[in-house]
């Protein structure tokens, strides 16, 4: 490929702003889908996306911000909250709203009708029914591909960042500092790796909640760009802290299918086998308003206590007060394939793995440690989530940071870099004689790592716990990428090469860190 302005890794909200940002700048822009455009986590949001309706609803950024705060668990980077609290919400009404007109729930004045979640202090979230995330990604996608200076490019994956020195025909690049030019992308038509070259690279490929056994998210989100960055030896953070989601549906021997935080904020209530209501144990204040963090344990506990399979999410009492059937239709639709009747009975749920609240650490502006490398999204860290996020934030971050980054990108190309030459870098170089991959080990060592990290380094954790994940991850480890060294190229490997590196990011910080602190928690 020849090289262009800026490489965009990721199709979320955080790829595609960033892509649309810089290409309104004039950028040449190449945008880069693991999937067919519009297949990510972003997609998958349910609830919805802050939106601060003003002072008359008794709502302000400051407010904003301590709710924030207050999730964080006194880790949050107050720099990167009070920016979001004051800049991410005027940028959702300006470009989600009025400029792309993406779909939101309105009152009748025909403004975004915003509702409550839990832990916020306002009814802040707009939302468009139960699939905010689809209605969002459906008009980024649009958007992009009607945009001129953007190419897209579907169903490639991440091999790796094309960095020098390590890739670099001149041995003498080895005296430069660290840079990005650029990345290795894995063809699935073809099979063949390509080289695409370009001046800055913005890495927004997303999560890595497929490494659990029970996750919210979609198969896809294996952590190719944070295991993509680690190897390039971008400085990574906060990798202990990933945030399981109360309540996802559980059906057994199904996938875990998110129940938005919504239902909670607009009153549903928690109970356990016997009917009891046990957040009141639990978080006698908040209720099931408590962060997600506090009620995740509560049900995790509920359930080992009574040696329970699941907890249940009663909405009885919003179905006295909201038109369930209008506001949640898919979700009421999804219990009810499952012949549950929402309505009337109570749903069973389960915590899963939903977020990723470390990952690439990065500056106000997306700016990573390696020169021409930004991120945004959910691969990024920017201090906003510290050790617990808060709902409906991911989506304002990966829009606030995606911009901004693009912005910083267009400044840098204005004074002065300049585009990689394609001829200083080596070309591909994989094994000299690949063997064919056996779906069958990696179908195996995949249930190894999901079930290792939901067991050892899930929402419970220990000292001796984390070390066993952390002995058995050491073999395993060792076993895939003596695979990946040796093997034909495939998806299923580079995702499964990947999930390895970051499962072992996660267990290392985990076992580093003796503190419990928000969705990290140790029972020693």
């Amino acid at each position: 490929m020849s090289a262009t302005d800026l490489l965009v890794l990721g199709g979320g909200i955080a790829g595609c702003s960033a892509a649309l940002t810089a290409a309104d700048k004039g950028l040449s822009v190449l945008l880069v889908a693991k999937d067919d455009l519009g297949l990510s986590n972003t997609g998958w949001a349910q609830g919805g996306i802050i939106g601060l309706p003003g002072e008359e609803e008794g709502d302000s950024p400051d407010l904003l911000a301590e709710d924030i705060l207050r999730a964080g668990a006194g880790l949050c980077r107050p720099e990167a909250v009070q920016m979001l609290a004051e800049q991410g919400p005027p940028l959702c009404r300006a470009f989600l709203w009025k400029r792309l007109g993406v779909p939101f729930d309105t009152d009748g004045d025909g403004d975004p009708a915003p509702t409550a979640e839990a832990a916020h202090s306002a009814r802040r979230i707009y939302h468009a029914k139960d699939a905010t995330g689809a209605a969002i990604q459906k008009r980024l996608s649009e958007a992009v591909k009607a945009h001129p200076k953007i190419a897209l490019r579907e169903n490639l994956c991440l091999v790796d960042l094309l960095t020098s020195p390590h890739h670099s025909v001149d041995p003498r690049a080895m005296y430069a500092p660290l840079g990005v030019h650029g990345a290795y992308l894995f063809d699935e038509a073809t099979g063949a790796v390509e080289a695409a070259f370009a001046t800055r690279t913005i890495l927004a490929t997303g999560g890595l909640g497929y490494l659990y056994q029970h996750t919210t998210n979609p198969p896809s989100a294996t952590g190719d760009g944070l295991a993509a960055a680690y190897r390039a030896n971008a400085r990574i953070l906060n990798c202990e802290f990933v945030q399981f989601h109360p309540t996802a549906l559980y059906i057994p021997g199904k996938p875990r299918q998110l129940l938005t935080e919504a239902l909670r904020g607009e009153g549903g209530i928690l109970l356990n086998k016997r009917g009891e209501r046990f957040m009141k144990r639990y978080a006698p204040e908040r209720l099931e308003l408590a962060p997600r963090d506090v009620v995740s344990r509560a049900i995790f506990q509920e359930m080992a206590e009574r040696g329970e399979p699941c907890a249940f999410l009663d909405l009885q009492p919003v179905a006295k007060k909201l038109d369930l059937e209008a506001h949640f239709p898919n979700i009421l639709a999804a219990c009810r394939a499952e012949g549950i009747e929402p309505l009337k009975q109570p749903i069973p749920v389960v915590p899963a793995a939903h977020y990723f609240c470390g990952g690439v650490l990065v500056d106000l502006d997306g700016r990573t440690s390696l020169d021409g490398l930004f991120a945004a999204g959910e691969v990024a860290c920017t201090g906003l989530h510290g050790a617990n996020r808060l709902a409906s934030t991911s989506l304002l971050e990966g829009l606030l940071w995606g911009t901004r980054a693009a912005e910083a990108v267009a400044k840098d190309i204005a004074t002065g870099a300049t585009k990689p030459e394609p001829a200083s870098f080596h070309p591909w170089q994989g094994a000299a004689d690949p063997e064919d991959t056996d779906p069958l080990l990696i179908e195996q060592d995949w249930n190894l790592v999901r079930t290792t990290l939901w067991n050892y380094a899930g929402i419970v954790r220990s000292k001796d716990r984390l070390e066993r994940a952390y002995n058995d991850f050491g073999y395993l480890s060792h076993r895939i990428e003596t695979f990946y060294r040796q093997a034909r190229l495939s998806r299923p490997l580079l995702e499964l090469r990947a999930g390895m590196i970051c499962a072992k990011l996660i267990i290392k910080a985990a076992l580093q860190n003796p503190e419990s602190r928000g969705c990290h928690y140790r029972v020693d």
